[in-house]
């Protein structure tokens, strides 16, 4: 942009000493260096932080689907990249031994609870004793406690949706058996509740970003189109400025000034849903600063929209 400016400032000098109605003195010969140095120091430097730009990427959180328990795949009812509803069926686990257990506590249950009816009655015409009912009580409590867990069990043979969202890379098949060990989940979910755009910005360029301030960003996937949004946050940490707990002493290592992520929300709720996860842009932010250089970085943006139709 500021070759073009410049070049359009050259050839209007040329054209007007030309028609001689500027002369062609010392001034308007350094002429073109000082406008050169104007726009270099008084327009795009400064436009870094008046209207900074970065990429852009759309994020969603991907949730690993681990069974509850563990157990034969009977039936995978779920579509790979198809959009369902919190509380659909995942995959359904054989829930045979499972059930066998909550029916062999249950008839335990029943008997316990049968044998303490009868050692109450013994105990209320003093032919039993206190311990005894109290023995059945504790029993029968613990049969309890241990048939809720048995059920929990049962339920969770069927495995559901945590959200909205999809699943993709389905490789499950019925017949395959699973665990509950959480380092091996089967499936990769991802949920669309809540989509994240973030923005990287310069270190340098951020101190004037606050929430509320305009957006525009340029998608990739959507070539020649703008999308207008508003900056929600700017996130207050980066992974190098965070301390682990640790038994060793501080590491020095290679310090870097790694670009800060702004969260930002679109302002179509509905083509933020329809963008898949990993669309990256170009974005800028529009602050209160500088604000004569936003007008040139929105034209540079859409000569950045125009070129997404051929540039990769």
């Amino acid at each position: 942009m500021i070759v073009a400016i410049f070049n359009i400032y050259l050839v209007l000098l040329f054209a007007l000493v030309k028609l001689r109605i500027v002369p062609f003195n010392l001034l308007w010969k350094v002429s073109p260096a000082l406008v050169l140095v104007l726009l270099l120091f008084g327009l795009f430097i400064p436009m870094g932080w008046g209207a900074p730009e970065g990429k852009a990427l759309v994020i969603r959180q991907s949730v690993p689907i681990v069974a509850d328990v563990a157990g034969e795949v009977i039936d995978v009812p779920v579509e790979a990249n198809t959009p369902i509803k919190a509380g659909d069926v995942l995959f359904r686990l054989d829930p045979t031994p499972y059930r066998a257990q909550v029916d062999a506590l249950a008839a335990q249950l029943r008997f316990e609870e049968l044998r303490l009816k009868q050692m109450t009655e013994l105990e209320r015409t003093q032919a039993g004793r206190v311990f005894d009912v109290q023995q059945r009580e504790a029993s029968v409590e613990q049969l309890r406690a241990q048939l809720v867990g048995a059920q929990w069990n049962l339920d969770k043979t069927v495995v559901r949706a945590p959200t909205d969202g999809y699943v993709t890379n389905l490789a499950l098949r019925k017949g395959a058996r699973v665990g509950n060990l959480p380092m091996a989940p089967v499936m990769a979910f991802i949920d669309t509740s809540d989509t994240v755009v973030g923005v990287e910005v310069a270190q340098n360029d951020s101190r004037f970003i606050a929430p509320g301030q305009a957006v525009e960003i340029a998608f990739k996937f959507l070539p020649g189109r703008i999308q207008k949004g508003r900056v929600e946050a700017v996130l207050q940490a980066v992974s190098t400025g965070q301390v682990q707990a640790s038994g060793l002493a501080v590491t020095p290592g290679p310090i870097q000034a790694v670009p800060f992520v702004v969260r930002v929300k679109l302002d179509d709720p509905a083509l933020l849903r329809s963008l898949p996860a990993g669309s990256v842009g170009d974005a800028a932010i529009f602050t209160a600063h500088v604000t004569s250089t936003h007008v040139i970085r929105k034209v540079l943006l859409r000569q950045i929209a125009i070129l997404n139709y051929v540039l990769p």
